[in-house]
């Protein structure tokens, strides 16, 4: 079952009643609709395959949240989980060139394309790739914990023929791309920020499964 995530930009304004200062700036649907889970893992520890130190992992709910965000999120009820945030001044500090914490749990498949590898897939498990790696046939019934897999070493690499089978270490650069699909998130709360303060705007999040 897949993981998706939802919530809200929110911004304390500098003028706003302290009593009711986040305001739910934009829903967090409207700009971004993808599900990578490199990127859910490099943030909030969500579908952590690529082993990474996780920048806001379970920090629950903001001592204060917005009131839009409160009401979608009690419509979610218990089907939301991890629920976390992040301030654009958080976001601002990443060292995006770090690397994951592990070696990616999936490996790596490439294919050759213009003469060169390129990527087409990362599992845990597959027939083919079992097969080129020495791995039961049948990773639920022949495997005697999980998949079978040993902690192969970084770059240890199979080749099928057309495929190539690598073990990778990620970085947050390559699990949040600045071009990629998180890029409309963050111009929205560095144009805020730029009016409100790095510290007074955020994202919100929980998950559904």
């Amino acid at each position: 079952m897949g993981a998706d995530i939802h919530g809200f930009v929110e911004c304390r304004t500098r003028w706003a009643d302290p009593a009711d200062a986040w305001t739910a700036a934009v829903d967090l649907d409207l700009l971004y609709m993808g599900r990578d889970y490199d990127a859910f893992g490099c943030l909030f520890g969500v579908r952590n395959h690529a082993g990474f130190a996780p920048l806001a992992a379970d920090r629950g709910l903001p001592g204060q949240i917005s009131g839009a965000a409160r009401a979608e999120l009690d419509d979610w009820g218990a089907d939301a989980h991890s629920l976390s945030w992040i301030s654009w001044g958080e976001v601002k500090r990443v060292d995006w060139d770090e690397p994951a914490e592990t070696t990616d749990r999936r490996v790596h498949a490439y294919e050759v394309v213009d003469g060169a590898w390129a990527l087409v897939s990362k599992a845990v498990w597959s027939a083919r790739f079992a097969r080129v790696a020495g791995l039961p046939a049948d990773p639920v019934t022949d495997a005697s914990e999980g998949d079978g897999r040993e902690d192969w070493p970084e770059g240890t690499e199979w080749c099928d023929g057309d495929r190539l089978y690598r073990v990778e270490r990620m970085t947050r650069r390559e699990a949040v791309r600045p071009d990629g699909e998180w890029k409309p998130v963050w111009s929205v709360m560095e144009a805020l920020a730029a009016v409100h303060g790095d510290e007074n705007v955020r994202l919100t999040v929980w998950f559904d499964n």
